[in-house]
């Protein structure tokens, strides 16, 4: 039986388990790219209240069988639209980020869409390369989820 994976608007009482997801240290460690301080509160509600109010900005809170397993966001960066996703770290490997991604995807009518991924998260970018992703560079920047600069891929899907 296929598990019934959902995309809907973000509401309030999701942001305490996005919230809950941030926590986990192996999920952050991974991730790289996170905020400074995952436990601040305050600075995880200012996030989240940009990213709901912000009209360029699409998030969708990622259900599995009605319960909150993540989020997938398309947001501006200068004159590109780059994607992220966070899926809990105890749902990882069962096609969850894929699927809610290409879900995500799908709502997009711009072409192409961007992605980055640090080079060593490998299940990032095999999420990436499933949905039609391919590398065109590299960069590196600091890292706030390993306290130090890292390698990563610029990804992006022109199809």
């Amino acid at each position: 039986m296929t598990a019934d994976l959902q995309l809907r608007p973000i509401h309030d009482d999701d942001l305490e388990e996005f919230y809950r997801h941030q926590q986990d240290p192996e999920a952050v460690r991974m991730a790289a790219f996170t905020a400074q301080d995952p436990t601040d509160r305050a600075e995880f509600a200012a996030h989240w209240r940009r990213v709901r109010t912000d009209r360029a900005i699409v998030s969708r809170t990622v259900t599995v069988d009605g319960a909150v397993v993540g989020h997938v966001i398309a947001f501006p960066v200068g004159d590109r639209t780059e994607v992220s996703y966070w899926i809990d770290r105890a749902r990882w490997g069962r096609g969850y980020a894929t699927r809610a991604l290409g879900a995500l995807l799908r709502e997009l009518p711009q072409r192409p869409v961007h992605a980055r991924a640090a080079k060593d998260n490998h299940g990032s970018l095999a999420v990436l390369r499933k949905c039609g992703f391919v590398i065109r560079g590299e960069d590196h920047g600091y890292a706030a989820g390993r306290g130090h600069d890292v390698e990563e891929y610029v990804l992006e899907l022109t199809v």
